[in-house]
């Protein structure tokens, strides 16, 4: 850990790619581990079935009403200590960019600035028909599916399976790779293209990669150093 230390201290420029592990650890489920995460209704369907444009074409009430309930369940977290201690490495790091899988909006409450959201904001809403956008954090919204001021119904604003990251954020995300002196892989299993990528990049114009995480990846045979634990202890171990 010690030489981590180092290299966060003498980093110019870090980018960051967190995961669903992170915000579990403030309580957000991953929607990943199986029906226990998913209390009543939704322990009939999994993740993949629901946040799909398929299934938001076949019935948009059911897939609204699944993230109603998502969104109901993160307005309770709060950022934990490892939220806000890649806020502190920001503040003190010349070129931070931290790019998250996650929806939740939880870095940005912990004072994180620079980040790329590359899945989108479960607070954000989409207008189908004028592709306006807004933010609402209601819970619940007072109407399900919700609808734009000009009629249109609105969808939330992540990326669902089968869409493809929006562009500009994206090539944001691999330019913050490829610039970096450290990347730290957090909380995500590192399978998910094409942000498991990103570390790949990374590594290839001389970036250290540290990863950490609660057990290891596919990946973590490839990087410079991997710490195994809960990012909320380790992360403001490094950042002391």
């Amino acid at each position: 850990m010690h030489s981590i230390r180092e290299w966060l201290r003498d980093a110019s420029s870090i980018a960051v790619l967190t995961g669903a592990g992170v915000s579990a650890e403030s309580g957000v489920p991953t929607f990943r581990g199986g029906s226990g995460n998913n209390p009543g209704l939704w322990k009939r369907y999994r993740a993949e079935e629901l946040a799909t444009p398929a299934a938001f074409a076949r019935d948009p009430k059911l897939v609204w009403e699944w993230y109603d309930w998502r969104r109901g369940l993160i307005a309770e977290a709060r950022p934990n200590p490892g939220h806000y201690a890649l806020a502190k490495a920001e503040a003190r790091t010349p070129n931070f960019t931290l790019i998250t899988q996650n929806v939740d909006g939880l870095h940005e409450l912990a004072g994180s600035r620079n980040v790329l959201r590359l899945h989108g904001s479960i607070w954000i809403l989409r207008c189908m028909e004028c592709r306006r956008e807004r933010e609402d954090r209601r819970t619940p919204l007072p109407e399900i599916p919700p609808r734009c001021e000009c009629g249109g119904m609105l969808r939330p604003g992540v990326v669902w399976f089968g869409e493809a990251l929006p562009a500009k954020i994206w090539q944001d995300a691999e330019m913050a790779a490829r610039s970096a002196d450290l990347f730290l892989l957090i909380g995500t299993s590192a399978v998910v293209y094409p942000a498991a990528g990103l570390a790949s990049m990374a590594k290839s114009v001389g970036a250290r990669v540290v990863e950490i995480n609660i057990a290891e990846t596919g990946f973590s045979d490839s990087i410079d150093e991997f710490l195994q634990g809960p990012s909320g202890e380790l992360l403001p171990q490094l950042m002391a």
